[in-house]
């Protein structure tokens, strides 16, 4: 079998980054397995970087965009923190999302529950779905206030 050459490393990040955004953290995890000892990932990642191809940033924004309106921000911000992104960018960036989150809480909310809760129980219960989806218990709270 022949040996790959060392645009390899560099021509598979392509392709991943070709179907979606990814991290640095990201991309290196994805191709820690295929680094050879002659491979630099670390220079590759910051050449893609330099050039626009990578951006902690623009994953940021577009993984915000697609989540904020079935998520809160806390579950937005762990998820972000666990791909890699800096804590500084996700308070930056999660701002518009704690600002749209009690409308987002009712959509979510309704969507899934129909009809106001009928007991204390069934309250817990939707609170905690709501828990679940990573908003909260400020937003929460102020949802069921305004809804009873």
């Amino acid at each position: 079998m022949e040996t790959p050459k060392k645009s390899d490393l560099r021509e598979r990040a392509l392709r991943l980054l070709a179907r979606r955004e990814h991290t640095r953290v990201e991309l290196a995890q994805k191709l820690s397995r295929y680094v050879e000892e002659d491979d630099d990932l670390n220079g590759l990642i910051e050449d893609l970087a330099q050039s626009g191809l990578v951006s902690d940033q623009r994953f940021a924004e577009h993984f915000i965009n697609a989540k904020q309106k079935r998520f809160g921000h806390l579950k937005i911000a762990h998820e972000l923190k666990s791909k890699g992104v800096d804590a500084e960018s996700i308070a930056r960036l999660t701002v518009t999302s704690r600002e749209q989150e009690l409308e987002s809480a009712r959509k979510v909310w309704q969507k899934k529950f129909p009809s106001l809760p009928a007991n204390a129980a069934e309250r817990a219960k939707q609170m905690r779905f709501l828990q679940g989806r990573g908003f909260t218990n400020d937003t929460i709270f102020r949802l069921f206030k305004t809804t009873d």
